[in-house]
């Protein structure tokens, strides 16, 4: 048996194969090594995670998760999983990487993560070979849900849009311009805060300045990343929850950008799974 893990600071999702066929799926808690220790995630995937292998031999764990970005990171996730599971061959590799392994499998292409923060990278086939940094939603993460959030939250507060959605936004949230100053300044997890606005935004798209707004970040996106690769021979590939919600929005940016769109896909798990099927 081999297991499969799409791993995210908020949750683990985990996918049990055995000779090609799926067995089961599970959930556990995040497991980003910037925030968790070792000891941490060993003790809880000994509780939640070792007993639903039945006791079934593991011939490999294939983990590619959020923070496994440098190998001391990768490290502590991988002392986890061999004390945990009594494993030894264990790949690990970053959340675009299996990015690109389920929305490309064996084929040369663009794979982009569109979810609260936003990355990229030129895959061959089998491993990335450029990757343009995200820099993180306040200097980068064009297209993220933490920047539709910011620029949306910007724009509102400073009433550039039509009279009543200042309004509805602050009613529908339970928020004041205050408590939305306060947890994006002195709050924890600030990008979170903002992308939780999706929803809202998503559902306001037939306002011209809405969808202009979201429009341009997309843009903003396509050109400062993705069009830095070779996107003219390549198809370009979209996982994560903005990417696929807004997908409408995306692919009439893509298109004028003249932009070979791929897979739009809310989570590479079904990916993965076919891969290592």
């Amino acid at each position: 048996m081999i297991i499969v893990a799409d791993g995210g600071s908020t949750k683990v999702d985990w996918a049990f194969i055995d000779k090609g066929e799926l067995l089961k799926r599970i959930q556990t808690q995040g497991a980003n090594p910037f925030y968790r220790s070792s000891e941490d995630m060993t003790e809880e995937w000994r509780v939640n995670l070792l007993p639903e292998t039945d006791q079934q031999p593991i011939e490999s764990v294939h983990f590619f998760g959020a923070g496994c970005a440098n190998a001391e990171k990768n490290e502590v996730v991988r002392k986890a999983i061999h004390s945990a599971l009594e494993v030894n061959k264990i790949e690990l590799g970053s959340d675009l990487l299996g990015a690109a392994k389920a929305l490309c499998g064996r084929r040369p292409g663009i794979a982009c993560i569109l979810g609260t923060g936003s990355n990229s990278g030129d895959y061959d086939g089998e491993k990335l070979i450029e990757n343009v940094s995200p820099l993180g939603y306040i200097l980068g993460d064009e297209g993220s849900g933490a920047v539709l959030g910011k620029l949306f939250v910007g724009a509102c507060l400073k009433n550039q849009f039509s009279p009543g959605m200042k309004e509805a936004f602050l009613k529908e949230t339970g928020l004041t311009p205050a408590d939305i100053v306060d947890r994006v300044y002195r709050g924890s997890l600030p990008n979170r805060f903002l992308a939780s606005f999706a929803p809202f935004i998503k559902k306001n798209l037939h306002e011209a300045e809405v969808y202009d707004l979201v429009a341009r970040s997309f843009e903003d996106f396509l050109r400062r990343n993705v069009m830095q690769y070779d996107y003219q021979n390549r198809p370009v590939h979209f996982t994560g929850s903005v990417a696929f919600h807004f997908q409408v929005v995306l692919k009439e940016v893509a298109d004028r950008l003249e932009l070979k769109v791929g897979n739009i896909v809310a989570s590479p798990m079904e990916g993965l799974i076919a891969y290592y099927s």
